[in-house]
């Protein structure tokens, strides 16, 4: 395949030519297309197709009817409100899985992390569930799971057994949830969870919603704890809502902690809290992406699963306004979680597998800006999505 006439993300207009998979060359415009199936881009934007580096494909209500909203103050609450609600849902775990799956892919996303519940509700159901639709989707996504306790570790009986078996079957990560804020047990949570982790060899994505220094405290402990298990670059911290609401010098202090041990931050940007500060924490050196999070499920009903949409959002909180800070805002989709995820090859350079969007758009400030239309999605080289339909091939 030649992709003709693309503006690469830094303005260049270029020809990209597809082998067996692969960019197998980036040059000016005018390579010659014999024997290829060109596609003139006019000018369109190119970029590395999307990475969501953080959903919840066991939760998402997509193609289901309304589940009503049922608030809750704390954490606590709503965990406990989802427990009950999730039962009302009436679709099941992988058709509601695979209609965000083709929404995710629509939008120009071929690679996922997906956080599933485990707890004694639904024990190893959920992640039977997505394992089975990984399978099917993987010519089309990847798919890397989180075995998430979102009902505690150390409060939830019986937990790390079943995160045991969680990542025995198949899981990639172990993940956690506020150890102080929900456990009430900072070492006895984090014990466990790097223990297990070390015992799968796996990487950890934790939640932390903990503020103030509190939340600081927690993550240095984890940027300790990964430093000692030599698990740099394999650990996330979700959310982490304490870097936007510590003292100067707490900050300064977790941010260095969280860069020595290469723990890297996911950041939604949700409204009414305070959020990671973008610039400061790269200025210290800490590697943060964005991602959806929820996406119409009990916790919102919002989220449509497009990652310009999250860019947009990110940039508005943080002002960022410039083009160099829209750029960044894109690149928090892109090229950001591929680092955090420890994703290799991937990019628009030579070499590189050819998973890439096509958006109706001349420069990569206005796709944050206007997130236009995806004109094409390749996975691997071959069109998994065009004008925002999935091809036919995808599994129904």
């Amino acid at each position: 395949m030649l992709l003709a006439n693309a503006t690469l993300p830094d303005g260049r207009r270029a020809d990209v030519h597809i082998v067996d998979g692969l960019i197998a060359s980036i040059t000016a415009p005018g390579l010659p297309a014999a024997d290829l199936d060109r596609r003139d881009l006019a000018g369109a934007l190119l970029l590395p197709a999307f990475i969501d580096g953080h959903i919840h494909l066991d939760k998402t209500h997509m193609g289901a009817p309304l589940v009503p909203h049922v608030p809750g103050e704390s954490v606590r609450e709503r965990i406990a409100a989802e427990r009950v609600a999730r039962h009302a849902v009436p679709l099941p775990v992988e058709a509601r899985a695979t209609n965000l799956l083709r929404r995710l892919v629509a939008n120009g996303t071929t690679r996922v992390r997906s956080h599933v519940d485990i707890d004694n509700d639904v024990k190893l159901a959920n992640l039977e569930a997505l394992l089975a639709v990984r399978e099917r989707w993987r010519p089309w996504v990847d798919i890397e799971i989180v075995a998430f306790p979102q009902s505690g570790v150390v409060s939830e009986p019986g937990a790390p057994d079943l995160l045991d078996a969680a990542l025995a079957a198949g899981a990639d990560l172990i993940g956690g949830l506020d150890p102080e804020g929900f456990d009430h047990d900072v070492p006895g949570q984090l014990d466990i969870v790097f223990a297990l982790a070390e015992k799968h060899g796996k990487g950890i994505d934790i939640h932390l919603h903990d503020g103030g220094e509190t939340g600081g405290a927690e993550l240095r402990d984890i940027a300790s704890r990964t430093e000692a298990l030599g698990l740099q670059g394999r650990v996330v911290v979700s959310h982490a809502f304490s870097l936007g609401d510590q003292s100067p010098e707490s900050f300064a202090r977790t941010a260095d902690a969280l860069a020595r041990a290469g723990v890297a931050i996911m950041t939604s940007s949700p409204a009414a809290v305070p959020v990671p500060p973008v610039k400061a924490l790269r200025r210290h050196g800490v590697t943060l992406f964005a991602a959806s999070d929820n996406i119409r499920d009990c916790w919102s009903p919002f989220g449509n699963g497009d990652m310009l949409d999250r860019a947009a959002i990110v940039a508005s909180r943080q002002e960022f306004y410039a083009n160099d800070d829209l750029r960044l805002a894109l690149d928090l989709a892109t090229v950001e979680p591929a680092r955090a995820l420890g994703i290799t090859g991937y990019g628009l350079v030579p070499g590189a597998p050819a998973d890439l969007v096509v958006i109706d758009t001349p420069s990569a400030e206005e796709a944050v800006i206007n997130r236009p239309p995806r004109k094409l999605v390749l996975r691997g080289g071959v069109v998994a999505a065009e004008n925002g339909v999935v091809a036919e091939a995808l599994p129904a």
